[in-house]
């Protein structure tokens, strides 16, 4: 028997095992999350039997506490994750299923949750997704009908008892019981990427995420800083560290900026390169790496790892075994070899210098960019054209002012004029907003959220909510523009306003408006505006 079964007392094959939620809130057990991702084509192919066959024997490890499965993972076309899932929960495996916005809208979304909650899924990782980059006959179009944030009210609402309409009634149907999860992504190099993140981060847990997991990162320090951030700030969720083992041909790809958001450096590259010259391909550097990790995170305060990467199972009890091996203190030794960051990257805390990881001192120079003096010559560097549409829109469109109670009076007298008066002033608004924001005439507009910039024509996933996690040194994934939630912040900050820039409830944009005069709709209160109160 293997000596792993035999020392926790468990024989070789299926059981059931503790459900995630518990052992992440109810004991101190440090968590082993495997991902697996998934194949194309039926699961009886090749490809499919080989993750099938992978994740069966992981079912039977007793350190492997969870299996986490992908959706469309890239942009690709891949299996579905409850296919394999349904396999493993029959097993007893504890199972984590993917659901990203990228493919489905809202309806398709809350009518995948009750799929997933009837089959027995519980647990589930919120995303916004990849874009797309390929589709059969040509592209696929992406949906991002709404985003992480939004997923995770839906779903919480799911599991509060949700009423939908029964005819003239309302009928309130049974509880869900998901255990949300979602994703952060501080492992990023510019002020004005990192903190959006984690001002979006406690916008998740608002929403309803009760554990993350962080993005793939090789920068212990940037480990370090999530946790003492969420600490200062009251984010009380626990957090799996993201441990993908690297090979040449990852990490090639990865500082190739293949895959959103996740960054291989220059240095740690020319490390890969060296090591895969050995006779083993650096494979046992690269497995002892991980391991190094592992243990780093544990010694950090994380409540367990996220493993990723294409593996073969001995590789997984491989590093599990290191991991054992080494001293309670030895991550400690470890920090100083994994701190692969930029020279100019942004730390929210000044560095601890004797031990290679944050202090819990603020940065003082982010200190010092926020001081009046700096305020006031980061706005005399914005453009005019932002500052009369701050002025404008206080003036007219924030609610309780004369303005706005004179646009409220205006657009009903046009609401009851008639349908050519009504498209009259709706395209001279649409031409005026066109022409000033790239206006797309959602008819649900989020331009005062955003800093007056337009989610629908300058972000290609449509995020209201904050930023998407696959920004690479400030520039969109698609594209070579800057993040429009990047730009959002430094606007904001100008002001001392980018720490409430996500505060409020989800916002979902309301299909039904496309084509109609947004400002009516803001001043009848038709949009999402209204519906907040």
């Amino acid at each position: 028997m293997n000596t792993a079964y035999a020392q926790s007392g468990q024989q070789a094959g299926a059981w059931q095992k503790r459900p995630l939620r518990q052992l992440l809130e109810e004991t101190d057990t440090f968590v082993t999350c495997v991902e697996l991702v998934t194949s194309r084509g039926v699961i009886t192919e090749r490809n499919g039997r080989r993750v099938l066959d992978l994740a069966r024997k992981l079912t039977e490890h007793p350190r492997i506490h969870a299996l986490s499965i992908t959706d469309n993972p890239g942009g690709n076309a891949m299996l579905s994750a409850d296919t394999l899932g349904t396999d493993l929960i029959s097993r007893g495996q504890e199972v984590v299923i993917h659901l990203s916005c990228k493919d489905w809208n809202r309806n398709a979304l809350q009518s995948r949750g009750w799929q997933l909650a009837s089959e027995g899924f519980n647990n589930v990782l919120t995303l916004s997704g990849d874009y797309p980059n390929d589709g059969y006959q040509g592209h696929a179009i992406p949906v991002f009908d709404t985003d992480s944030v939004g997923l995770l009210r839906m779903f919480s609402d799911m599991n509060a008892g949700m009423s939908v309409a029964a005819g003239k009634k309302k009928e309130v149907l049974k509880r869900t019981n998901f255990y949300l999860g979602a994703v952060v992504n501080n492992h990023k190099r510019y002020e004005r990427e990192v903190m959006p993140q984690y001002f979006k981060l406690a916008k998740k847990v608002e929403n309803g995420a009760t554990f993350i997991i962080n993005q793939i990162g090789y920068d212990s320090r940037k480990q370090d800083e999530l946790l003492k951030y969420m600490s200062m700030h009251g984010i009380n969720v626990p957090v799996l560290g993201n441990v993908y083992v690297l090979s040449r041909t990852a990490a090639r790809y990865f500082n190739a900026g293949n895959i959103p958001g996740v960054t291989v450096t220059d240095d740690l590259l020319r490390l890969v390169e060296k090591q895969a010259k050995s006779r083993d391909k650096g494979k046992s550097f690269f497995l002892s790496f991980a391991a190094k990790q592992c243990a780093i995170a544990k010694g950090l305060g994380y409540r367990g790892v996220y493993l990723g990467g294409h593996l073969r199972y001995k590789d997984y009890e491989k590093i599990l075994q290191i991991t054992d091996e080494f001293g309670a203190d030895d991550w400690k030794d470890f920090v100083k070899e994994i701190c692969f960051g930029y020279a100019d990257e942004f730390y929210f805390f000044e560095p601890a210098l004797d031990t290679g990881l944050s202090s819990t001192e603020v940065n003082r120079s982010y200190l010092f960019s926020k001081r009046p003096e700096a305020l006031q010559a980061a706005r005399r560097a914005l453009s005019l054209g932002y500052k009369v549409n701050r002025s404008l829109h206080g003036a007219a469109f924030e609610e309780g002012t004369l303005g706005f109670k004179a646009g409220q009076k205006l657009f009903r007298a046009v609401d009851n004029a008639g349908v050519p008066v009504r498209k009259a002033v709706h395209g001279a608004e649409h031409a005026i907003k066109a022409v000033m924001f790239d206006c797309r005439d959602c008819g649900d507009c989020s331009l005062p959220e955003i800093a007056f910039l337009c989610p629908e024509s300058q972000c290609v996933k449509n995020q209201r909510n904050g930023p998407c996690g696959g920004t690479r040194q400030g520039k969109c994934e698609i594209g070579d523009k800057d993040c429009i939630w990047g730009r959002a912040y430094e606007r904001l900050k100008a002001y001392g306003e980018e720490v409430s820039m996500m505060d409020g409830p989800a916002i979902f944009k309301n299909g039904m408006l496309k084509g109609t005069s947004a400002w009516a709709n803001t001043f009848l209160g038709r949009d999402h505006h209204g519906r907040k109160k």
